[in-house]
């Protein structure tokens, strides 16, 4: 490969691991970037004294405080910036990522197929069996829901962090904006989305010890609801109110309020008659009714033409 290739590996408690993961590190990868997060295991130290191929140039990063995964992310992405990388992969230092996988992510960035790659484990039923029941449900609501909230339709297991990411999407995207932590990897697709980057899945097999995981269902149920309803507001309104305005713009313009009506009118229609124990006239239920069936039906079609707009290369077609 011709492209100048970096990975970017986040070090927070990976002491045990992160050798044998930079050791086995491809020589077709140029830097190495270490981002020690405030580790108190000292992960970052011990990755500055292991042995790397010949070629390759090994940097580490120390943050003075805990930023969470995105933030020593992010502090990779820059300096891969600075080190003029064509591909970045971003790389776990628990050593729960297969290597070898690394050149079949950087194999579309690097050919201009896409701008950014990401692992799928959804495709291979065998292997998915390993995966914490905690971490598949979790990944089975997000994986639902994030193609709605990101525009990437044809897209699953979300928030897969074994990626890579081309040097134009690193400088399209605002990554100071970025979420820090749990919601890193949703909140880039989002971004990506609106900033027209293509985006491809890679099947691979899930890997996976016996650790516990991080991810909760109290921060699937409490804590993401808020940041996905954001990320998809913001998404929407800058889709299709900022940067275009078309026919998906129109019906959610006109749909979203009949919908709303439809049901809180319905509903208050509803409750007055359950209280005066009275039946409801033909005419007041069509009040409710009608506007509520052509707000679905309009914002069908919006939903419709979202997923007919995925961002794809122009040698690409939708199917």
């Amino acid at each position: 490969m011709s492209s100048k290739i970096a990975v970017v590996i986040p070090a927070f408690k990976v002491s045990n691991s992160i050798e044998e993961v930079i050791q086995g590190i491809p020589e077709i990868v140029s830097n190495i970037i270490v981002v020690d997060d405030k580790c108190p295991k000292n992960s970052g130290k011990i990755a500055g004294k292991v042995h790397i191929k010949q070629g390759q140039k090994l940097h580490i990063i120390f943050h003075d405080k805990n930023k969470g995964v995105g933030g020593a992310v992010v502090s990779g992405y820059k300096k891969a910036l600075l080190l003029n990388s064509d591909c970045v992969v971003k790389l776990d230092g628990d050593g729960q990522m297969d290597i070898k996988f690394l050149e079949v992510l950087v194999e579309p960035i690097s050919k201009g197929l896409a701008d950014y790659s990401k692992g799928n484990r959804f495709v291979d039923f065998k292997s998915l069996r390993t995966m914490p029941k905690v971490r598949l449900f979790g990944n089975s609501v997000l994986s639902f829901v994030l193609k709605m909230v990101s525009g990437y339709w044809d897209i699953m297991d979300p928030t897969n962090g074994y990626t890579c990411i081309s040097k134009r999407a690193l400088k399209k995207i605002n990554m100071e904006k970025l979420a820090n932590r749990y919601f890193f990897e949703s909140d880039m697709l989002v971004n990506l989305n609106i900033n027209k980057c293509v985006v491809k899945d890679i099947p691979m097999p899930s890997k996976y010890g016996d650790e516990e995981s991080s991810l909760n269902v109290n921060k699937i149920l409490f804590q993401f609801p808020p940041y996905l309803f954001a990320r998809f507001t913001r998404r929407l309104f800058l889709k299709y109110y900022i940067y275009d305005f078309n026919m998906a713009s129109v019906y959610i313009l006109i749909g979203f309020p009949m919908l709303v009506w439809g049901l809180c009118f319905g509903l208050y229609k509803w409750v007055e008659a359950l209280q005066n124990n009275t039946l409801t006239s033909t005419g007041t239920v069509m009040l409710s009714v009608l506007p509520l069936i052509l707000g679905v039906q309009l914002i069908l079609q919006a939903i419709n033409i979202d997923i007919n707009s995925v961002p794809k290369k122009k040698n690409e077609v939708i199917h």
